[in-house]
């Protein structure tokens, strides 16, 4: 029996169990080694992921969004018309996940020589920036002046 340990699992760490989640979904994708993929910066805005998939059609592939993660799913269907003397090249299916932050938009995707390539747009975020006013309190904007005393005597209803 293993336990595990949690990053997030201190009492001041709050509503993180959806991070846990995603940073379990990816250390679960990194050990999947097929296909092997590249990722590429396209400019400045740009991103492409390119994914070794020769043998596949565009038919055989699929290419969605589901939630905030990007799944490619390739699968081959045994022609079985043909009689291999020799069968290397194994027909396999595959699903490949790719967790999305926030903001990235799918461009696109294309299939060239064996070779899936996904085109995402990261928009760089415009710098925000907002003046909270101070309020003065209301007797300083009336116009009273000074500071005002209060007189608290203890309670005596008691004794």
């Amino acid at each position: 029996m293993t336990t595990r340990l949690s990053l997030f699992n201190s009492p001041l760490l709050l509503g993180f169990d959806q991070f846990e989640r995603t940073l379990d979904r990816i250390a679960k994708n990194s050990a999947e080694g097929y296909p092997p993929y590249n990722i590429e910066q396209i400019g400045d805005e740009g991103l492409r992921i390119t994914l070794a998939v020769a043998g596949f059609t565009s038919e055989d592939l699929s290419v969605q969004i589901e939630d905030n993660q990007l799944v490619i799913r390739g699968r081959q269907t045994d022609d079985r018309s043909r009689i291999y003397l020799h069968r290397g090249i194994a027909a396999r299916q595959f699903q490949r996940s790719f967790v999305l932050a926030e903001g990235i938009e799918v461009v696109g995707a294309s299939l060239d020589n064996g070779l899936l390539n996904i085109d995402l747009k990261r928009p760089l975020p415009e710098p925000k920036v907002r003046t909270i006013k101070i309020e003065q309190p209301a007797q300083a904007a009336s116009g009273t002046a000074g500071p005002q005393t209060i007189d608290v005597a203890p309670d005596r209803g008691d004794a």
